[in-house]
């Protein structure tokens, strides 16, 4: 099983940022898709996630409204788009994946439990300038 992220790299605040994460070795459409971060000497933090569908989406509420997650499940990648940028998102992203029942339906305290997540890619660093 792989999870390969890819996209990352330095931008100023203000700038927008497309990362990917393209999946093998597990059949893509069973699992619900997180990324996680972690910035420098910090915990890592949910950021958000899609369901097996890509119907519905859950955000911590430090990035709604300004990152977007996404899903081609023909293409076994997910994505995440970040925009407006602020130097307190610099931090490396991870995509992790969790096998799922429900196409559409999980709740956010499923989402956020970081633990229950089956498989995790190595990351890919988002640097964000002042």
């Amino acid at each position: 099983v792989q999870l390969q992220a890819s996209g990352g790299g330095l931008v100023q605040a203000g700038d927008s940022l497309r990362v990917s994460c393209a999946v093998s070795g597990i059949r893509f459409s069973n699992y619900v898709m997180a990324w996680i971060r972690q910035a420098p000497g910090k915990e890592r933090e949910f950021v958000g996630a899609i369901s097996r569908s890509g119907a519905n989406t859950y955000w911590d509420d430090s990035v709604k409204g300004r990152f977007t997650i996404s899903r081609d499940n023909a293409k076994n990648t997910v994505y995440l788009q970040m925009n407006d940028l602020k130097p307190e998102d610099t931090a490396v992203y991870y995509c992790a994946a969790r096998v799922f029942a429900s196409l559409n339906y999980f709740s956010m305290s499923e989402a956020r439990s970081m633990e229950r997540y089956n498989y995790w890619g190595q990351g890919t660093l988002v640097t964000v300038s002042s």
